[in-house]
């Protein structure tokens, strides 16, 4: 584990990195990075340590070069992330590919909510169309969820992660798959009875492109309900077992939440038995795929991003004043409208085959790069390059004092309020729906509106001991282990990025898979006449809280914010109330 740590990183690299590591997996890291003579295009490269890969990651040397053979054979589509280039030394692999500007997702979607109907109309479209574009290159991707669901800087969707992809045909040679792989909620049922024949019955194999009409559907069903419809598809599941006796009928309230006329939509992408399961060729026939939808262009791209941007952030929403469930491991505990009811988890079972090991990959020396204020970052010179250790990136800093940053800035009198008005992580907690019109008047692109980074994130006016002490309290009261206060208050001795405390988050989450992140506290001085660094300028010490999902479903980890956020909502700076302001 250390000494993955300590090797270096390739040396003679056609490209120069510009950011620290932005994401990772068990055994990978990404890293933004440019060509060596230019400042664009900015693209991602994946590191893989193909040692501790093949140790830790449970694959071997051959999986790794066939993720990059299938993902160079893919080539071009508007909703595939694309592959540059790749290369090797004898500690580490690197794949150049396209970075998605956008973020994840289903970081975006409200869990137990899901997103407006139109929006999920436009993603299941796309993610149809990247989809079956794989499969006319004879490549299944057999690990769709919402973790591989990217979105590019304009919001449209971006297939990514290949790690378990398959070719199954090739010059007209078809085959079928054993392979056992996937998370169980989006599993199909055929795989899992691949890996789990009954005593005394030979193992069959299956089809994978199927399979990925089956994760489709189940992606289309979190879009519209934001829930999976179970936990896994075996017969211990009573809402699978209720689903497979039923002919696709189920009395789980969640399914009273699909717009009827995609009900048989669902149930023909998710039919159990695979000669009846809806092909790419009839889903594309179906009323409610061909429906009108003002969002989408005639070649399924999105026809206005800001107005996307718009509703799937007034979609968001955390009721601070409603109290949260004070429990957080098994059963329906993950929920938080305590009135879902779902009944317990099955027992666990034999873990999948996984691009995730359980033990991750530079656990214990990991540098986020730290997102700034959006009302701050208009009006930076680059949004993927600082061009100096003052860049508002690193540091949140306006100079109210000259009337605006050395390479321009709003002038006088931009203070905390204004600030944080235009900070799209602020709206969910406001009692007004809706998205800020200070914060739309700006827009120009999606990402003005929904950045890439998570909006699991939160500011506190609270002193910075006193905030740590209510998380802790907050995750005691969700059985989430923490170790003591002490130990994870972090040396206040006015560092660059100016970090307060660290606590990390290990946790099964209510469908016992692994939820794996971390709480980071950093400081983010400010005062009326703008941001200053210097705490006895009478200024208003504001804490950044953001809660960075390492590995698990993006939706189990918001639930789990939400959760924290409501048990620490007096820690929770609201620009409704007036006087928490410090201004």
């Amino acid at each position: 584990m250390q000494q993955s740590q300590l090797d270096p990183l390739p040396v003679n690299l056609p490209f120069r990195f510009i950011s620290n590591t932005i994401g990772r997996g068990a055994f990978a890291s990404i890293k933004k990075a440019v060509p060596l003579d230019a400042r664009s295009p900015v693209f991602a490269v994946k590191l893989i340590h193909k040692a501790y890969a093949v140790k830790q990651g449970r694959i071997s040397p051959k999986q790794i070069t066939t993720e990059v053979a299938l993902h160079s054979h893919i080539g071009q589509h508007p909703n595939v992330i694309e592959w540059f280039a790749t290369g090797e030394d004898a500690i580490w692999r690197w794949i150049a590919m396209e970075f998605a500007e956008g973020g994840d997702l289903f970081d975006k979607i409200e869990a137990d909510v899901g997103v407006p109907e139109d929006i999920a109309h436009v993603y299941f479209r796309q993610l149809v169309s990247g989809t079956s574009f794989l499969h006319s290159k004879g490549v299944a991707h057999r690990d769709l969820k919402p973790e591989n669901i990217l979105l590019s800087e304009s919001g449209n969707l971006k297939l990514a992660d290949f790690g378990m992809a398959t070719m199954f045909e090739y010059k007209g040679s078809r085959k079928l798959s054993s392979t056992t792989c996937g998370s169980p909620p989006y599993i199909a049922p055929e795989v899992l009875a691949c890996s789990r024949p009954p005593a005394g019955t030979t193992p069959t194999k299956y089809n994978p492109e199927l399979v990925d009409i089956w994760s489709c559907g189940v992606i289309l069903f979190v879009l519209l309900v934001g829930n999976t419809p179970w936990d896994e598809p075996v017969t211990t599941s009573w809402e699978f077992f209720e689903y497979s006796s039923k002919n696709g009928h189920s009395s789980d309230p969640l399914w009273e939440r699909v717009p009827p006329a995609a009900m048989s939509l669902l149930r023909g992408m998710m039919s159990i038995d695979t000669k009846q399961r809806f092909s790419f060729s009839r889903i594309r026939q179906h009323p409610w795929f061909t429906r009108s939808n003002a969002l989408l262009t005639a070649d399924d791209r999105v026809s206005d991003p800001l107005e996307l941007a718009t509703q799937m952030l007034s979609n968001l929403r955390i009721d601070l004043k409603k109290p949260a469930a004070r429990s957080f491991d098994g059963g329906d505990a993950m929920d938080v409208d305590s009135s879902n009811p779902r009944a317990a988890a099955a027992a666990p079972s034999a873990p999948l085959a996984s691009t995730q090991p359980e033990v991750p990959l530079f656990d214990s020396a990991y540098d986020w790069e730290r997102p700034g204020l959006r009302a701050v970052q208009r009006f930076a010179t680059s949004s993927t390059q600082p061009t100096s250790l003052s860049d508002i990136s690193r540091t949140d800093r306006i100079d109210g004092q000259s009337g605006g940053r050395s390479h321009g800035g709003p002038g006088f009198g931009y203070g905390l309020r204004e600030a944080l008005a235009e900070e799209p992580a602020m709206s969910q907690f406001s009692q007004v729906r809706g998205v800020p019109v200070s914060l739309t008047q700006h827009a120009r692109r999606f990402q003005d509106i929904v950045p890439s980074y998570s909006l699991t994130r939160f500011f506190s006016h609270v002193p910075p001991a006193h905030l740590v002490q209510m998380l802790c309290a907050a995750l005691h009261q969700l059985n989430v282990p923490t170790p003591p206060v002490e130990a994870v208050m972090l040396p206040q001795s006015g560092t660059a990025d100016e970090r307060v405390a660290l606590i990390k988050v290990r946790v099964t989450d209510g469908r016992k898979q692994t939820l794996h992140g971390e709480i980071l506290i950093e400081r983010c001085r400010l005062q009326s006449g703008g941001y200053d660094d210097d705490e006895g300028a009478g200024g208003a010490a504001l804490l950044d809280v953001r809660f960075i999902k390492v590995k698990g479903d993006p939706l189990e980890w918001r639930r789990f914010f939400k959760k924290v956020a409501q048990l620490c909502s007096e820690g929770i700076y609201s620009a409704d109330d007036e006087d928490t302001s410090g201004v």
